[in-house]
């Protein structure tokens, strides 16, 4: 098995903001409810013209700087996402194309918020079993076009980015590397975050459009209550799989989802807050996007350093989470 590594990161937010003092004239809500309850101050929107693909393209070229690659060594172009530009062909296309990457495969991978740390593990697993060499992921939402902006509750979480990441195959005994990978689901749970019209079990016509299920549909204290046990599970799962204690974890990179699930996890698992890397003030839940955002924001402000071990964690719809641990 080779070492896997991380050989460059990269972020894209749009330009528009979206703050709560917008959305007071916009729904039924204020400031400081919004900030009460999740701890988010504005979101990012993407402009008319622009798509998923298109904040993933600027997001990976950044990653490909980084890295010294050129889009010609990718083998694999992999974008996570549950906004795609179209339901075919993949948003991966579009950017393997527009990079210029002639010689990677391309494909989506949807597992909603948990789609980067999903994406992360395939990844990695190509290039470890000596597959492929060069990977590049990137988690990517225009979560905009799908929310109800008449709905207060959900309307206030949810901003556009997109954030990625090369991955390389590494020298052997290479000390910085992906270390290790859990990934679970439970399908019975498939309610609780959904958008419930445009697919083959409920195809799009007047009577979808005029009852709006073409938007997310949340239940939100159910969320909320998997958000924080799937997180505590992720972390003592971490501790436990690879013998570590609270102490030796540098940085916990959780998914921006809301600062009151973050805090309810501290109450059990007593993570100094200046371990905890957080940006959802700034830009909300952005699904799939948050993961490398927050990763890319760390590292550029020099929260990480070599050999730092750092602790990627998400949950979302499906139901969905997982981890990758990383050693800087």
């Amino acid at each position: 098995m080779y070492p896997v590594i991380v050989k460059g990161t990269g972020a894209y937010l749009p330009e528009r903001v979206l703050t709560n003092h917008d959305l007071e004239q916009m729904v039924d809500t204020s400031d400081e409810w919004i900030r009460q309850r999740t701890g988010i101050l504005e979101r990012r929107l993407a402009s008319g013209e622009q798509a998923t693909s298109d904040l993933s393209f600027n997001a990976a070229r950044q990653a490909l700087e980084m890295s010294g690659l050129a889009a010609e060594d990718l083998d694999s172009v992999i974008i996570a996402t549950v906004t795609p530009d179209y339901l075919t062909p993949s948003t991966a296309a579009f950017v393997q194309h527009r990079l210029g990457a002639v010689k990677a495969a391309a494909f989506d991978l949807n597992a909603a918020c948990t789609g980067f740390v999903y994406s992360l593990c395939v990844a990695s697993g190509l290039i470890s079993s000596g597959i492929q060499r060069n990977v590049l992921i990137v988690g990517a939402e225009t979560l905009s076009r799908f929310v109800d902006f008449t709905d207060r509750n959900t309307c206030i979480l949810f901003g556009d980015g997109a954030g990625a990441m090369v991955l390389s195959r590494g020298e052997d005994g290479a000390t910085s590397r992906v270390i290790d990978h859990y990934l679970r689901a439970d399908g019975g749970g498939w309610d609780l975050i959904t958008i419930p019209a445009g697919g083959s079990r409920k195809a799009a016509g007047p009577s979808t459009v005029d009852a709006r299920e073409h938007f997310f549909t949340m239940q939100g204290r159910e969320v909320f209550k998997f958000a924080v046990s799937s997180m505590i599970e992720l972390l003592e799962t971490a501790f436990q799989r690879n013998s570590l204690s609270v102490e030796d974890i540098d940085l916990v990179i959780p998914h921006q989802v809301n600062y009151r699930v973050i805090e309810s996890v501290l109450r059990k698992i007593p993570i100094p807050a200046d371990r905890v890397y957080l940006n959802l003030d700034r830009y909300g839940n952005t699904s799939a996007a948050s993961v490398p955002i927050a990763l890319h924001e760390a590292a550029g402000e020099g929260r990480l350093k070599k050999g730092d071990i750092v602790l990627l964690v998400a949950f979302g719809g499906g139901l969905t989470w997982g981890y990758n641990l990383l050693r800087w």
